[in-house]
């Protein structure tokens, strides 16, 4: 039986929300050229989470769009790559890229590849909810809302209330 165990509730999640949100704006001093990009799915929402909560904060509207890496991923067989290229004018811009869980890594190199073939961005800063470890690849999270050290025989589930219909982080073995 698989053991299931609460590590953020929808409170935690809240926070973590906006304490990301604060650091993005000392960090960035001013976001008049910057984009906010989620990874779809759950990043996306978290991407508005985090649009919202700046928006609350400093009163400017940042741009949120959604990206689809399915196409750009490394470790699936070209017959299962699925999706329409990255269409997202990064000129030039600040992108704060979005993810719910940071892993291998594998996901993020596909977001940057994504992201690069749309355009020139003056910057990519990566916030994610849960840095779980285990990396592949030299990529790190610039804003972290929960280091959650882990074993390769567990898993860790975001549910967010919009695609799930409930609020949390879980782990599970």
């Amino acid at each position: 039986m698989e053991k299931k165990r609460l590590l953020m509730d929808q409170d935690a999640i809240m926070r973590a929300i906006r304490r990301i949100s604060h650091e993005i704006l000392e960090r960035n001093k001013g976001l008049s050229n910057a984009l906010i990009v989620g990874i779809e799915r759950r990043g996306v929402i978290l991407a508005k989470r985090l649009q919202a909560e700046i928006e609350r904060i400093e009163g400017i509207h940042i741009e949120c769009e959604s990206l689809n890496v399915a196409m750009y991923r490394d470790d699936r067989d070209a017959r299962q790559k699925e999706g329409e290229p990255c269409t997202i004018d990064t000129t030039e811009k600040t992108i704060i890229l979005v993810d719910d869980v940071l892993y291998t890594g594998r996901t993020i190199r596909a977001a940057l590849n994504a992201l690069m073939t749309s355009g020139r961005p003056k910057s990519i800063q990566l916030a994610v909810l849960v840095d779980r470890g285990h990396r592949e690849l030299p990529i790190r999270a610039d804003y972290v809302g929960k280091n959650i050290p882990t074993s390769h025989l567990e898993s860790v589930r975001v549910a967010v209330a919009d695609l799930d219909g409930e609020e949390g982080v879980t782990i599970q073995e």
